[in-house]
């Protein structure tokens, strides 16, 4: 499935039914009398937060979404029914923008998150509804609100605890897929990752989900590569794990890189929580890892972790950091406020 992080969709919601207008007259009946019904309500344009959905892949295919209109208003006060409601589903993280793509309408986090985008119109009053002592007899009736409509862009950012960033052939691939059950394409060639990918660690019986996201390249911050466009998919990782490659000609160079193209991207990413790895250290004879350990040293001004997926070193030890720092961040967390009934609440947004 190919992997799609971003849609523009038009979206719009059902118009009001008209009231009726609408006379009683019966044989044997001698009071007449008004009795036309209220138009129906115009269904809403709901975002829902479902599981099991990891892209906007549905978006692609499909990009016009509009709620029915009320049924009109009837005699003998028969009110229209209301219209149905429109739900694009989507998976938990995704962002809803306006159509400039700047203004934050809503951000969809928790499975089972509703939204109402768009209400739809009240229906029309009927005849029967303007009755009155002095008016007994009104020939006139409310037509429904109008829809509303607009083009929204939705825009997904993986929801990860830890996010795994680096270069292009840094090891970060080998590292998911030897942590997780997932199955990233790995080969030695720069920008194999084309997608972020996501997967599920387990360690000291507990879980966490570790994401990964194509390699930077100097210049990512300005469009150069694929790194800028998904750097967003770690802006919500509680930490990064930074892994430079080993068998690169300078660790301490490769790190800074890296880190010059996050602290340009911006948005929080510099300020997260950091554990430093050198990436591959099966790869290198000892004089080399310890002169490659060095300069990362110096560079970072930390101590970095000696780190090979495939032979297992220092894996165990990167996921218990990694942990233990994801623990004290949910620690931190305020509990959500939650309504009585314990769901989420829906809110509006008028465009």
């Amino acid at each position: 499935m190919k992997f799609l992080d971003q849609a523009k969709v038009y979206v719009k919601s059902g118009a009001g039914g008209a009231g009726a207008v609408s006379f009683r007259r019966e044989k044997f009946i001698e009071f007449g009398g008004p009795d036309g019904g209220d138009g129906g309500r115009g269904g809403d344009v709901v975002v829902e937060c479902v599981d099991g959905l990891n892209t906007l892949i549905d978006y692609r295919y499909q990009q016009h979404f509009k709620a029915k209109t009320g049924m009109h208003g009837m005699g003998r006060d028969r009110a229209g029914a209301r219209g149905a409601d429109v739900v694009l589903k989507v998976p938990a993280g995704t962002q809803i923008f306006e159509e400039d793509g700047e203004t934050l309408i809503a951000d969809i986090t928790e499975v089972g998150q509703r939204f109402v985008l768009l209400q739809g119109g009240n229906g029309g009053f009927g005849n029967a509804h303007f009755k009155t002592s002095t008016n007994q007899s009104p020939r006139h009736a409310n037509p429904g609100q109008p829809a509303k409509e607009a083009n929204i862009i939705l825009r997904l950012k993986l929801i990860a605890d830890a996010g795994l960033v680096g270069m292009p052939n840094a090891g970060k691939s080998t590292f998911l897929a030897a942590t997780t059950a997932a199955k990233p394409k790995i080969a030695d060639y720069p920008f194999t990752t084309l997608h972020p990918g996501l997967g599920v660690v387990r360690v000291r019986g507990r879980e966490f989900v570790l994401a990964d996201i194509p390699g930077l390249i100097e210049g990512a911050h300005e469009g150069h590569g694929l790194g800028d466009r998904f750097l967003g998919h770690v802006e919500r990782c509680r930490v990064l794990l930074h892994l430079v490659d080993g068998t690169s000609e300078h660790a301490g160079k490769a790190y800074k890189l890296v880190r010059e193209e996050i602290e340009a991207y911006g948005h929080g990413l510099a300020e997260k929580p950091e554990i430093l790895a050198l990436a591959k250290v099966d790869a290198l004879d000892p004089e080399t890892r310890k002169q490659q350990m060095a300069r990362l040293k110096r560079a970072a001004k930390k101590t970095p972790l000696a780190l090979s997926a495939t032979s297992g070193e220092g894996v165990d030890e990167a996921l218990v950091q990694l942990l233990t720092i994801i623990d004290a961040a949910r620690a931190a967390e305020p509990m959500p406020d939650l309504p009585d009934d314990g769901l989420p609440q829906e809110t509006g947004w008028r465009p």
